[in-house]
């Protein structure tokens, strides 16, 4: 008699496979009893309230709704007011500074963030622990520091 061709390894990927192939058809069925579809359109309804919330109850028909002027409505961005220059200019402690490789970091009075400063962006030579004014500028990694100035 020859012996058969099942071994352990084979018997035990077969239980998994139907294990697995069980699972999937209980999830399949789970989706089905749970699932959305054919309910009524009321129930896929959704209302906003007066402050701009959504909710699932329809609005009070009694209510006295608010009267808001076509002039209020903003639509996209609101224009930036143009701010004085005297408001560009902050002042900041150099934190660190590398004289031979020219840069380094402002830390900011106001904000306390660390803002990198290059070399071509300073007005004088300054050191560590200096005292600056100093504009601000949107760079390719984040702020930079320009017109660097010691205050006296």
């Amino acid at each position: 008699m020859g012996r058969s061709q099942e071994t352990f390894s084979k018997k035990e990927k077969e239980k998994k496979k139907l294990k697995k192939r069980q699972d999937k058809e209980q999830k399949k069925e789970e989706r089905l009893a749970n699932s959305n579809k054919g309910k009524g359109i009321d129930e896929m309804l959704a209302y906003v309230d007066d402050e701009g919330n959504i909710t699932d109850t329809p609005p009070d028909p009694t209510k006295k709704k608010k009267e808001v002027k076509q002039e209020d409505i903003q639509i996209g961005v609101p224009k930036h007011e143009e701010m004085d220059p005297a408001d560009l200019i902050r002042k900041g402690t150099i934190t660190f500074f590398n004289t031979s490789k020219g840069y380094g970091f402002i830390k900011d009075h106001d904000s306390q963030d660390s803002i990198f400063v290059h070399q071509n962006g300073l007005e004088e030579s300054v050191k560590e622990n200096d005292k600056v004014t100093f504009e601000v500028e949107k760079g390719q990694k984040g702020l930079n520091a320009v017109n660097v100035k010691l205050i006296k």
